[in-house]
């Protein structure tokens, strides 16, 4: 005789409701947020809400079955111990400089991530948070193309303006 064993409901709906929130997103990270306040916790969800992010404490086994049920990687080490999730729609290299600085301050740590189906440790995300973001690199790109358009007008400028002061010195050479 086989026991089938009961799973609570509410333990499904937390699954699911995480599953939920999940399912969008393509890049996590994780951290420990062990000896944080109450206010600290508040002031690090502002700042990351000015990036479009969430920061959500999270039960380890919960935020693994629904990450499995999603078909991502696995978390590995990342979701031991006490377990605050960072997750945004937008670019996560932002979200990751903000923990990263302000781990720097704070107790809070940041333990790894599952960047775009890639799981990274704590170092190889730190070195994700320092490279330019998308827009910046869209802006360096533009400055990149605009530079040779911008010598051919200036050169092209300069021949008229040449024409037009050797006429002006023969012109005022000859009034003398």
């Amino acid at each position: 005789m086989s026991e089938e064993k009961k799973i609570q409901q509410h333990k499904l709906d937390s699954v699911s409701s995480l599953k939920a929130e999940f399912a969008e997103i393509n890049d996590f990270i994780f951290t420990d947020y062990r000896g944080l306040t109450v206010e600290q916790i508040t002031e690090l969800r502002g700042q990351l809400r000015e990036k479009n992010a969430v920061l959500k404490v999270v039960k380890n086994r919960f935020a693994k079955i629904a990450l499995q049920e999603l078909e991502m990687p696995e978390a590995g080490d990342n979701l031991v111990g006490p377990t605050a999730v960072a997750y945004t729609t937008d670019e996560s290299g932002p979200v990751a400089k903000i923990l990263f600085e302000y781990s720097k301050i704070s107790p809070v740590e940041v333990k790894g991530g599952i960047i775009a189906g890639d799981v990274f440790d704590s170092s190889q995300l730190e070195a994700y948070s320092k490279l330019p973001t998308r827009l910046e690199l869209i802006a360096k790109l533009m400055g990149t193309m605009n530079a040779p358009v911008q010598k051919l007008v200036s050169t092209m400028n300069a021949v008229p303006e040449t024409f037009v002061r050797t006429l002006q010195a023969v012109a005022d050479s000859k009034s003398e």
